[in-house]
């Protein structure tokens, strides 16, 4: 148990610093932008993408940064980092034949499992967080200021659909033995599903449309959240997670 935790340590520290590299360039970029949006704009070579750089343009500072923070970096990396720390949860376990030695201590499955989801889940949400927090201060050396609180509010936004993947995946390590078909699946999925965004009439049904701009932008507004956008990941997430109970609880080598 030492040794995974230990691992998922790391991977969430990987995940903070490839977030922050990717945010520190994009924002002292920023005023690049501001000159050249326009030019941007005309090489999309797609009616999605130049409907993006229009928001970007239009929203200002905040929809550039949630844009490259959470649309571009987290939707990416995010997916990818829930997809992979829950893949191996617990079908990592059994295919590594150590299934019978992590039941071994004197815990419930229910403690256990319980255990096991919640550091994936923190190593997904808690570089999201710590990054944003660094916004106010990269965007200050560009000339602008944001508020702490709606990007914090953009960030449970963000974790929520993040762990709405983290929850569907870590079922599925429950249920299976090898680790590297489900991670091999779910990625073609959320890959598919930003394809689906790029594509205009079909934008819609795209998973990454619960954490694109417009949505951060609303948030901004209105200092809150669409309960549409919202609720249907979190709820995602606890019906997954009981069903993840349920499963363990039966779990064999």
């Amino acid at each position: 148990m030492g040794r995974a935790l230990h691992s998922t340590f790391w991977r969430g520290v990987g995940f903070l610093l490839v977030l922050e590299l990717m945010l520190v360039p994009a924002v002292l970029y920023f005023p690049e932008f501001q000159k050249h949006a326009h030019a941007l704009k005309a090489m999309a070579p797609i009616p999605v993408l130049r409907n993006v750089i229009d928001t970007l343009e239009q929203g200002g500072v905040f929809a550039y940064v949630t844009g490259q923070h959470f649309f571009k970096g987290c939707n990416t990396l995010g997916t990818a980092a829930a997809v992979l720390l829950a893949c191996g949860a617990i079908a990592g376990e059994v295919h590594r034949g150590t299934f019978e030695i992590f039941l071994a201590r004197t815990l419930s499955r229910r403690r256990i499992l319980t255990e096991r989801w919640l550091e994936g889940a923190a190593a997904v949400c808690i570089p999201v967080v710590l990054s944003t927090l660094t916004i106010p201060w990269l965007c200050s050396l560009v000339g602008h200021s944001v508020a702490y609180w709606p990007l914090l509010l953009c960030a449970v936004q963000q974790c929520a659909v993040l762990l709405a993947v983290y929850g569907v995946t870590f079922f599925l390590s429950t249920r299976a033995r090898a680790p590297m078909g489900i991670a091999f699946a779910m990625l073609f999925f959320t890959v598919f599903q930003f394809a689906v965004y790029l594509v205009e009439r079909i934008t819609h049904f795209s998973l990454f449309r619960l954490t694109d701009v417009e949505r951060f932008l609303y948030i901004q507004r209105e200092n809150g959240f669409e309960l549409w956008a919202l609720l249907p990941p979190v709820g995602i997430t606890l019906v997954t997670f009981v069903a993840s109970l349920m499963s363990f609880e039966r779990r064999t080598p």
